[in-house]
């Protein structure tokens, strides 16, 4: 018998999805992937909520919501996130360039973009 939860996890909607990827990367835990030109939760119980795929998506395909599903599971997540971690490719700031080797970044949508902005750039976006 499966136990299951409510939480929060990611839902994509596949009319909305236009396949280009981009929803991939950010999600370290390996949830999300392509199938058949779509990006897919395939195991929920990698899915941990955070959202950090939703900034990227160009469309707004991805949200969040609370629903009944499997808790997430750390030790199945574990080893994906250390084999993603050997093979990521650095992300950077589209303002100043910056890597997130060498700061951290987060998804923001920009003049109809998704993209990466550091954590020093960010407060002028917001404030101006």
């Amino acid at each position: 018998m499966t136990t299951t939860v409510t939480r929060q996890i990611v839902r994509i909607d596949e009319e909305l999805c236009t396949g280009c990827g981009l929803c991939v990367s950010p999600c370290a835990e390996g949830a999300i992937v392509m199938v058949d030109g779509k990006a897919k939760v395939v195991r929920e119980e990698l899915c941990d909520g955070a959202g950090f795929c939703l900034g990227v998506c160009p469309t707004g395909a991805l949200t969040l919501e609370y629903r009944e599903t499997v808790p997430f599971d750390h030790d199945a997540a574990a080893p994906i996130i250390e084999e993603k971690k050997a093979h990521y490719i650095a992300q950077h700031c589209f303002n100043c360039g910056v890597s997130e080797d060498d700061r951290p970044l987060l998804p923001v949508r920009t003049k109809g973009d998704s993209t990466w902005v550091c954590t020093r750039c960010l407060p002028a976006l917001i404030h101006g």
